[in-house]
């Protein structure tokens, strides 16, 4: 696995962070995450050591108490992380999508008051955009805010929160129309609130609610939630860059920064699969040899390792375009496409050379199998994204005629 996934330029630290990540994940992870994965359980210890060794403030700046690292030094601890498990990613993933709104969009108020905590990992973030009503489709939000003095009252249904339970502050877009008179394009008349709460279910404070989490096919262990606003009040100094309208736009950065981090899960995963494939290969006979021997195996072999190789350089450079300051969105969304669906051909390849054990839970590639569908939709379906790709290639390529 050594030759696999190889990033060069990397600095000393990056490379003692990895490593760190690396041995964690290996001793700490690996080993319990099935289990775990199994009784659908949150990974408390697990996260807590994470916060010891400072990865909930990868990316907040030195200032505000974090390790102040590049959006790739991010993503390569994220892509070790999820080859132990998944679902520790995304714990990470929503914390990191809000701390990095408010590091580029918040007022100095906000960045002061949440930013150390979050470094800490003592205030952990979730993020909410969907409803049930619309996925892909953000124009379509109906969860309304309505000025009401010095305050915004909140009401509506959100859904598919990760960290919905355990997150203690809650980046939430909704209809703003306050200022933005009626025709106004619904892009931008969006604002997104920053709502603090207890962690856990329920009534977590008056007029928002949390009723529990959602049970899922895989990416368990993670709580996925809905969350209820019915007259939840909001002070105004909670709008996130303190103007209304803003929000659509400050969203889509977080998801931008974010698909990368669902690139990175992806090569994590394809990762873990190619090592427990080739093992398996190895030790498993028939007709007298390893199937390792067999050339049917050995193609697919080829074929997992090159694709993990090939997303791996892909989410490495969308995250070297995004810390140099240029636009990532084109890199960004062909990273996440290919390495979801790389992911998922990688894992099912795995699964086919367990043969019939990988269909058995006391194998770790069954887990890998249920949780590999997630990031086809995560972030943004492949279908949103190759429109993403189509319409930035237009641009980049038109026509002079």
């Amino acid at each position: 696995m050594a030759r696999l996934a190889q990033t060069h330029g990397l600095t000393d630290v990056q490379q003692e962070i990895l490593a760190t990540v690396r041995d964690f994940v290996d001793k700490e992870i690996i080993p319990v995450a099935t289990e775990l994965e199994h009784r659908d359980e949150y990974p408390q210890q697990i996260v807590d050591g994470l916060k010891e060794l400072g990865v909930f403030g990868l990316m907040i700046p030195e200032e505000y108490g974090g390790l102040g690292e590049s959006l790739l030094t991010y993503a390569l601890c994220v892509e070790e992380i999820a080859r132990g498990w998944m679902s520790v990613s995304g714990i990470i993933n929503t914390h990191f999508i809000v701390a990095y709104m408010l590091k580029q969009h918040g007022t100095q108020e906000q960045k002061e008051y949440f930013l150390p905590r979050m470094a800490a990992g003592e205030t952990r973030g979730a993020f909410s955009m969907s409803e049930p009503g619309l996925g892909s489709d953000v124009s379509a939000i109906t969860s309304k805010a309505v000025k009401d003095g010095d305050e915004y009252v909140l009401n509506g249904q959100k859904m598919w929160l990760t960290n919905g339970g355990t997150s203690s502050l809650v980046a939430v877009l909704v209809r703003s129309d306050e200022g933005h008179p009626e025709g106004t394009a619904p892009h931008k008349s969006m604002t997104t609130f920053l709502v603090e709460k207890e962690p856990g279910f329920g009534e977590v404070r008056p007029g928002l609610t949390i009723p529990g989490k959602i049970d899922k096919m895989g990416y368990k262990g993670v709580d996925t939630t809905e969350l209820i606003m019915d007259g939840l009040r909001i002070p105004a100094n909670r709008v996130l860059g303190g103007v209304t309208g803003r929000g659509f736009y400050q969203m889509m950065d977080g998801v931008e920064v974010g698909r990368v981090n669902v690139a990175a899960r992806g090569c994590g995963v394809a990762q873990r699969a190619f090592e427990l494939g080739v093992s398996y290969a190895q030790q498993r006979h028939t007709f007298g040899k390893a199937i390792a021997q067999h050339q049917a195996i050995q193609f697919k072999l080829a074929e997992m390792a090159t694709k993990v190789e090939a997303a791996h350089a892909m989410m490495v450079n969308a995250a070297r375009k995004k810390d140099s300051g240029e636009r990532n969105d084109l890199e960004a969304g062909m990273a996440k496409y290919l390495a979801s669906e790389y992911c998922k051909e990688v894992v099912e390849d795995a699964f086919r050379i367990h043969g019939g054990y990988g269909f058995s839970k006391e194998y770790e590639i069954e887990r890998l199998y249920r949780e590999a569908p997630m990031l086809l939709i995560g972030e943004g379906t492949a279908e949103i994204q190759k429109m993403i790709i189509g319409r930035r290639l237009l641009e980049e390529y038109r026509f002079q005629g």
